[in-house]
């Protein structure tokens, strides 16, 4: 029979692998959240997403980074961003504009930037017209989870509703997938009941368990949003979903 001596060894010695394994773990989650921003960009690894034609409308995307938009990108997006969201967040604007535009030119902020060209070259890249919108996206760790968190997707209005918003997130999914990240992740107004449509039902995304209304459906004072994720491995379901 092991003595008390022993069997204390033996705790201490579990304890300590424990230990080393869930610092591995981090490391190596750690180092695939550093690989995937690093890469300069994700458009290489499909091809076919650099354009979309449908409906009358010609896009061609091309990746960039927060820290290195031009003055004229910046000043398009924040105001693109100020058109569309404006009114879903009302009176908690103000604030929440000052957030963003710090988020926006982050060295961790990636980007797909839209622009549209002429329909006779559909098929090509070369000459790129005005921008029409992006996409703000990060990886980033969510419940120990290593993601694909979407801070912003802004399209202008006249390029809504032809399913280019569809595309770009069908888009972030193969990038989200690409690098081995568990989910995609974002966050929704509440009071914008198209996106919320278009986020749950057309794209199935679940309202996720790190959200307000789950975390604490008590509160005195209820949050105007909610954070909708789509899964893809049973770790990051129960984590993100299920909890």
């Amino acid at each position: 029979m092991a003595s008390v001596r022993e069997k204390k060894l033996k705790r201490k010695e579990l304890n300590l692998w424990v230990v080393a394994q869930i610092l591995e773990r981090k490391k190596a989650i750690d180092q695939l959240i550093k690989a995937a921003s690093a890469h300069s960009d994700h458009l290489t690894d499909f091809p076919p997403f650099r354009r979309f034609h449908r409906d009358g409308l010609s896009v061609c995307l091309e990746s960039g980074r927060g820290n290195k938009l031009s003055p004229p990108v910046k000043q398009y997006t924040q105001t693109l961003l100020k058109v569309n969201m404006e009114g879903p967040f009302g009176s908690e604007w103000a604030e929440e504009e000052k957030v963003k535009r710090r988020e926006m030119v982050s060295p961790d902020a990636r980007y797909i930037f839209v622009h549209e060209v002429p329909n006779v070259v559909a098929n090509e890249c070369q000459d790129k017209g005005p921008m029409v919108g992006f996409v703000h996206y990060r990886f980033t760790l969510e419940e120990e989870i290593p993601v694909v968190y979407v801070y912003e997707i802004q399209l202008e209005s006249r390029v809504q509703g032809k399913g280019l918003g569809k595309f770009l997130m069908q888009l972030i999914e193969l990038i989200a997938r690409k690098n081995h990240m568990g989910a995609v992740v974002l966050t929704v107004q509440k009071a914008n009941l198209s996106a919320m449509n278009f986020y749950t039902s057309k794209l199935r995304y679940t309202i996720s368990s790190i959200s307000p209304s789950r975390v604490n459906s008590l509160a005195e004072v209820e949050k105007s949003y909610e954070i909708l994720c789509k899964t893809f491995d049973n770790e990051a379901k129960a984590m993100l979903e299920e909890s």
